[in-house]
């Protein structure tokens, strides 16, 4: 399985890290190893002194699929989820500033959280969900899928142009504003429509 991440699909997130707002999804994969394991602590990598959170809302692949067209990316996913795309900022800034692949900013081992998944039956609109992220008990990231740029099966039919999508793959949807910097012992703690997703330690 695969993980597919979508950048820069909240306007405010764009604006926090002074990037352009573009045409088309910002997408780039992480391998599956970048899943951090589940009651496992995150442990902040040796090769970046500046790691920060970023609290998403996750879509699980529930079947194949191909040049899925809009109307029909529903049928493509039945779990939503909440999750953490970890980012070592300062190397991705030297990444960005020589015009490298992220990979080893936002790929390396544990950088991915998948919290819990809800059937989206759930859900009266899954482009209508409320998220947040505590640290340390403190709101840090809110948003709302209402706010995407590209809602979930504008995502779908914009990723399988280019990948195939197989059961288990999960799409990371974008972050809000609020990203920050992690430290040893910050509490991480994902809350999906009031529901908690994830809780995590940081080492």
């Amino acid at each position: 399985m695969k993980l597919i991440c979508i950048g820069r699909n909240y306007t405010d997130h764009i604006k926090e890290l002074e990037n352009e707002k573009p045409t088309d999804p910002v997408v780039f994969l992480k391998p599956d190893t970048a899943i951090l394991l589940k009651k496992q602590p995150f442990f902040i990598p040796d090769f970046s002194n500046d790691v920060h959170h970023e609290v998403e809302v996750l879509v699980k692949i529930n079947k194949v699929g191909k040049y899925i067209d809009k109307k029909f990316a529903h049928k493509y996913y039945d779990q939503i989820g909440l999750g953490i795309d970890f980012t070592a900022r300062d190397l991705q800034a030297q990444l960005k500033a020589k015009g490298l692949p992220w990979e080893k900013a936002k790929a390396f081992d544990g950088a991915a959280v998948v919290g819990n998944w809800i059937d989206k039956q759930q859900f009266k609109d899954v482009n209508n969900l409320s998220f947040t992220l505590e640290k340390n008990g403190e709101v840090v990231q809110k948003g709302n899928t209402n706010l995407m740029l590209w809602k979930i099966d504008e995502i779908i039919e914009y990723v399988s142009k280019y990948f195939t999508l197989k059961i288990g793959d999960i799409i990371f949807t974008g972050t809000p504003s609020g990203v920050g910097k992690v430290i040893a012992n910050d509490k991480l703690d994902g809350f999906l429509e009031n529901k908690q997703m994830f809780s995590i330690t940081v080492k």
